[in-house]
């Protein structure tokens, strides 16, 4: 967790300020520092609280980081799954769903407020940004994932005009000209086969 209006440092950043190239400084000096000044998350991307690595840096006392939660607080995919009581990996499917915020980017991390997953939590089933189903409604919403959208139809086209071309150079060259991933036209590709 990033505790509310604590800036961080990564250790390319501290090593920098230590004047020494990052790979001595993770080799000489980076235990002795880790040992004193805790990492802020326990993941591949190491970054420390500015005021703690700087104190120490300048051999001052280590000041403590806050003890108490703030809405504010920035919290990690680990930190946001305990909250859910979800995984890791879902965290991440709801906010690439909306069903989540996007979060902020900080040093390749991504990571979200407490309030915003506190909300989340707190937020009765279908009364989300998803809205599920009606009550009383059972059974699948649409005959397939693809049902409506206006690319079914240019994919069927370009499968009738290019009928010995792979699927796979097809979907490429469909994500180049209209956007999308190619993986996304695949499987459009695919379900226009399937209904033609």
């Amino acid at each position: 967790m990033i505790p509310h209006g604590r800036p961080v440092i990564n250790e390319r950043d501290i090593a920098q300020r230590a004047g020494v190239p990052l790979p001595t400084w993770r080799r000489r000096d980076a235990p002795a520092f880790r040992r004193r000044v805790t990492a802020l998350f326990d993941s591949r991307v190491l970054i420390y609280d500015k005021a703690q690595a700087h104190a120490y840096l300048n051999g001052q006392p280590i000041p403590p980081l806050p003890t108490s939660p703030h809405p504010d607080d920035l919290l990690n995919d680990q930190e946001a799954a305990a909250l859910l009581e979800v995984t890791p990996g879902t965290v991440r499917a709801y906010a690439s769903q909306n069903y989540l915020p996007r979060g902020t980017t900080v040093y390749s991390l991504r990571l979200w407020t407490r309030q915003g997953i506190e909300a989340r939590r707190d937020t009765p089933p279908r009364q989300g940004q998803g809205g599920g189903r009606p009550p009383g409604k059972t059974g699948p919403t649409k005959a397939h994932p693809y049902e409506g959208d206006p690319r079914l139809h240019l994919a069927a086209q370009t499968l009738t005009a290019s009928p010995g071309t792979p699927r796979t150079h097809l979907a490429a060259t469909l994500a180049d000209q209209h956007g999308s991933s190619t993986r996304t036209w695949e499987r459009l590709l695919a379900q226009a086969a399937r209904t033609q």
